[in-house]
């Protein structure tokens, strides 16, 4: 097995994806794959939906083995792209979506929604994760929104979760839905990208609502919930800070707690003062929504 031993200056997305790949997949597979790149390259759409389809059964489908200085070098290329939970299928899959030219933006996109169109599930997936990294990601904007309406998970996670896509490219109506679809199918608010700078009195609204639809029926609400709906907090949500601040279970208590510290109204600083235990979590800053699962 190749492995490459210089860490590149990570001036391209391709260039730091081949170095990757690089270090865990043979350089036997690697070959097929430069190989289909390079077809790629010459406008051949019909190589594309042949290598994308065999891509697991050339380089394998391991999980990609990234450290804090490959996660800092993604950052750099691409704010908000994070992807540690990515496998060596899906970044393969992501360069020969990269080979493939693109200066007819038409024709790109053409082609994207022919492989969206016949893709199985884990070909879903290395799409919308691939979609901040390819070339006129405005373009795609419609695609994406289409994929929240996936029923199965892990498709809508590739788009909602770890994805810097929606945050950028949404518009409000298509953000709210997807953060509610969150909720819905159990997916973690917390690995939402641009969560906090994409919140909005809209969806506070629909949060709460959906909170107290859960307490009708007496089921659990997600504590992350509450993240988003603390900047809009107004008298009526200071009552369902209370309910929070005061639930039997530690760790609705705490979110209870950090939505308080984060509403503009005094009210609610004063209703958190009266629980000492965690208001002096919030001030250490010990208790962030970040640690609270």
């Amino acid at each position: 097995m190749h492995r490459s031993t210089i860490i590149p200056d990570p001036t391209s997305v391709v260039d730091l994806l081949q170095y990757w790949l690089e270090r865990q997949v043979p350089t036997t597979k690697l070959a097929w794959l430069n190989e289909k790149r390079d077809q790629i390259a010459q406008a051949s759409e019909k190589a594309l939906f042949a290598a994308f389809s065999a891509v697991p059964r050339h380089v394998g489908k391991e999980d990609l083995q990234l450290t804090e200085a490959d996660l800092q070098m993604a950052e750099k290329l691409r704010t908000g792209w994070l992807p540690q939970c990515w496998s060596v299928d899906q970044i393969s899959r992501t360069l020969l979506l990269l080979a493939l030219p693109h200066e007819d933006a038409e024709a790109y996109v053409k082609s994207l929604e022919k492989l969206f169109a016949a893709a199985d599930v884990a070909e879903l997936v290395a799409l919308y994760q691939s979609l901040p990294l390819l070339p006129h990601p405005e373009r795609l904007r419609k695609r994406a929104i289409e994929g929240l309406r996936s029923n199965i998970t892990t498709v809508f996670n590739a788009i909602a979760l770890h994805n810097p896509y929606p945050a950028d490219y949404f518009d409000q109506p298509a953000w709210n839905q997807m953060v509610l679809k969150a909720l819905f199918v159990g997916s973690p608010l917390n690995l939402i990208w641009g969560l906090d700078q994409r919140a909005n009195p809209e969806l506070a609204q629909m949060l709460r609502d959906y909170a107290h639809e859960r307490w009708a029926a007496k089921r659990p609400i997600a504590p992350q919930l509450w993240r988003s709906v603390a900047p809009f907090a107004n008298t009526e949500i200071l009552a369902d800070f209370e309910k929070v601040l005061n639930d039997p279970d530690s760790v609705q208590r705490q979110a209870g707690a950090l939505a308080c510290s984060q509403s503009p109204l005094p009210e609610a600083k004063a209703l958190l003062s009266r629980f000492s235990d965690l208001n002096t979590l919030v001030q250490s800053g010990t208790l962030t929504w970040q640690s609270l699962h």
